[in-house]
């Protein structure tokens, strides 16, 4: 018991209460669905036994085990791709047996390890030899998961190791040059794009261009969160999910489902939830005392908020359609597991810092 206490409370509370509120959502998207509850219920009893078991490990124990268990990722991913299963058009998965995982979504957790434990012997800010090195580990598993094609997860992928760059200390005229090679490389992405993922760019743009097709899913986001005006229509009376115009209300558009019930002040009040975990990340990586576990908890960090960011801003039309689910809300495996044990990770560094400052 005495190992337990040594637990981030306030970061544990915090996760406690917006898997809670999860559940809550998930049991109105569903349509009272208990089965579907009780299966990510179990999911996240699963997720909670693995965070706490981790963080009862060294960070200096994970920065040993970075390379390997980024080679262990590589290997699913080549797996996957020979003979993974596929769903909805995408070749995404491992079947076990008895449950299937998504392997892409370990990468959230291996880039950003394998970033840090290259960095943590090194002075920083990286030399342009290391920024090279570092861009190829980050280019290695985007590639592999964007040909899956899971768009989506590859982002996200690059955006966890480019959020480890970015901490490192780069300067703002290298930041510059990226910017200019993004402008440079973006026309030859567009061509490389599958046809849906540029249907889903030019919905984006304009909704309206194919409302019964294309553009159905934002525009069906869009009223059931405008529906909901201030204070929401209640638990368990949202229309659009209940009557099944929205479609992924138990997935990708969950935030919808609970904009429309809840309101302005509850999809507020789950942004606050949102930022209290943030902000708790980030003070636990200002308070870590060595390079590896200060970018890896930095990193893990903006990725948390990277996700929940796209994902609400996807629903409300600001940003492109990707198929990014709401972090800790919507149902799912392997991404909410992968989350919770990232957080695991963030205890772990927060418990052990005063060991690693001796």
């Amino acid at each position: 018991m005495k190992a337990f206490l040594k637990v981030d409370w306030i970061l544990f509370f915090g996760l406690l209460g917006l898997l809670s509120l999860g559940l809550a959502v998930l049991y109105s998207a569903g349509n009272g669905n208990l089965d579907l509850v009780i299966k990510q219920g179990v999911r996240i009893c699963l997720a909670l036994v693995l965070m706490l078991l981790l963080t009862r490990i060294s960070p200096l124990i994970y920065c040993l085990w970075a390379p390997w268990f980024f080679i262990f990722c590589i290997v699913l991913l080549t797996t996957v791709l020979a003979i993974g299963v596929i769903g909805k058009g995408a070749q995404r998965w491992i079947n076990l047996g008895l449950v299937q995982f998504q392997p892409s979504e370990l990468m959230k957790l291996a880039v950003p390890m394998m970033l840090a434990w290259y960095l943590h012997d090194k002075q920083l800010p990286p030399s342009w030899f290391q920024l090279l090195v570092l861009v190829s580990i980050i280019a290695i598993p985007t590639l592999l998961v964007a040909k899956q094609p899971d768009l989506g997860t590859a982002l996200l992928i690059a955006a966890s190791g480019f959020s480890v760059i970015f901490i490192s200390g780069i300067s703002a005229r290298l930041l510059q040059i990226m910017a200019i090679a993004t402008c440079i490389i973006a026309p030859i992405a567009w061509h490389s794009l599958h046809d849906y993922q540029r249907t889903r760019v030019l919905t984006f743009l304009n909704p309206e261009r194919d409302p019964l097709g294309a553009g159905y899913h934002i525009i069906q986001s869009k009223i059931a969160i405008g529906s909901g005006g201030f204070w929401g229509k209640g638990w368990l009376h949202g229309t659009q999910s209940h009557l099944l115009f929205l479609p992924e209300h138990t997935t990708d558009f969950i935030f919808s489902v609970w904009g429309e019930e809840s309101g302005f002040f509850g999809s507020l009040l789950l942004l606050l939830l949102y930022f209290w975990i943030l902000g708790r990340c980030v003070y636990i990586s200002m308070q870590a005392q060595d390079t590896f576990s200060r970018l890896l908890s930095a990193g893990l960090a903006l990725t948390f908020f990277i996700a929940f960011f796209i994902n609400i801003a996807m629903v409300t039309g600001l940003v492109p359609v990707v198929g990014v689910p709401l972090p800790l809300i919507s149902y799912g495996g392997t991404s909410l597991i992968t989350l919770v044990v990232s957080f695991g990770l963030l205890m772990s560094i927060h418990t052990h810092r005063k060991l690693l400052g001796k």
